[in-house]
């Protein structure tokens, strides 16, 4: 019997994690735009380190080309929320293959990629979150900073039997998962940690333990995570967990302080674009729309646009070596 084949697109922390592991349990193939990444994917593999410790070879291309005739068992988006759109359109002849009826997946931060895949007519899409923390160290390379409790994963077009062999391929590739009817309480749960956490550890430049040993800093993450549950609780969500309860372990000394303070830091030290708009932006957004007062979010929100214009423009300005004449 084939293995199942399965495309992960996005090769950033956890997509190098998760293409790792199903490696072991699957034919995997990886699309990225990043020609150095998919260069480095096709000399060396991948390779993971930390909590897992993985080397892997996969297939790696940035030519959609080289797709033609595959047919993928799952096609599983962990590119950059805004970039969910994109990354569709460039694999509408993937999508469009006679006969080809892939899961598409997401396991992305913030809101609106369930929706973008939706956009796609006829196909399942799953939902789903990985409380599994990465970090990514260069091209191929990942560190994997965080074991989660479990994976969920549910559908958002079609039935739980169409979830259930992805779910089923993860907790056979040493990802727990768990494949639920309604992966929205999980969602929120996610959702509301990193609206609240991914911004703040952006704004005090990667350092983790600000967030938790400067009182005024710990204020702000409570009066945050009380403004998004209101949010959540007014658009009818739930949670399927405390969405702070991994900070409040971290507060009463049960967890130690990690080095990681979320992707949004590391987006802005290398001046890359963030997922402001998809976290807190949308908390601020659906608040105004339904009349909930957000303050810490609002402002928050705006010192983040401030912060990633600000790292644009500092990585588009050649240092002073470089333009020093030895």
């Amino acid at each position: 019997m084939s293995r199942p084949h399965v495309l992960v697109v996005g090769c950033g922390a956890i997509g190098t994690l998760l293409a790792a592991h199903l490696a072991a349990v699957a034919q995997v193939s990886a699309f990225d735009i990043d020609a150095a990444q998919v260069a480095a994917i096709q000399a060396g593999g991948l390779r993971v380190e930390g909590v897992s410790a993985l080397q892997a070879r996969v297939g790696a291309t940035d030519r959609v080309e080289a797709l033609a005739g595959c047919r993928f068992d799952a096609i599983v988006f962990l590119v950059k929320s805004g970039a969910t759109a994109a990354a569709l359109r460039t694999l509408a002849p993937v999508l469009a293959e006679p006969g080809a009826r892939p899961l598409l997946v997401t396991l992305q931060n913030g809101m609106g990629n369930a929706e973008a895949l939706l956009t796609v007519p006829g196909l399942p899409v799953a939902r789903g979150v990985s409380m599994d923390a990465a970090r990514y160290l260069g091209p191929g390379r990942a560190a994997h900073l965080i074991r989660g409790r479990c994976t969920w994963l549910g559908p958002v077009r079609g039935t739980l039997d169409d979830v259930r062999p992805f779910a089923a391929l993860l907790q056979a590739a040493g990802l727990p998962c768990e494949a639920i009817a309604d992966p929205m309480d999980a969602v929120w749960s996610k959702f509301v940690f990193n609206a609240v956490m991914n911004p703040l550890g952006a704004l005090l430049l990667g350092v983790n333990a600000a967030r938790y040993e400067v009182p005024e800093v710990r204020a702000l993450v409570d009066d945050m995570a009380a403004e998004c549950r209101a949010v959540v609780l007014a658009l009818g969500g739930r949670f399927a967990f405390d969405p702070m309860e991994y900070v409040q372990q971290v507060r009463q000394g049960l967890l130690p302080v990690s080095a990681h303070a979320g992707s949004m830091a590391l987006d802005i030290a290398r001046g890359a674009d963030t997922e402001i708009e998809e976290l807190t932006g949308y908390i601020v957004r659906e608040a105004d729309r339904l009349g909930v007062p957000v303050p810490a979010c609002r402002t928050v929100l705006r010192l983040c646009k401030g912060l990633e214009f600000a790292a644009r423009l500092r990585h588009s300005i050649p240092t002073k070596t470089e333009t020093t004449t030895p």
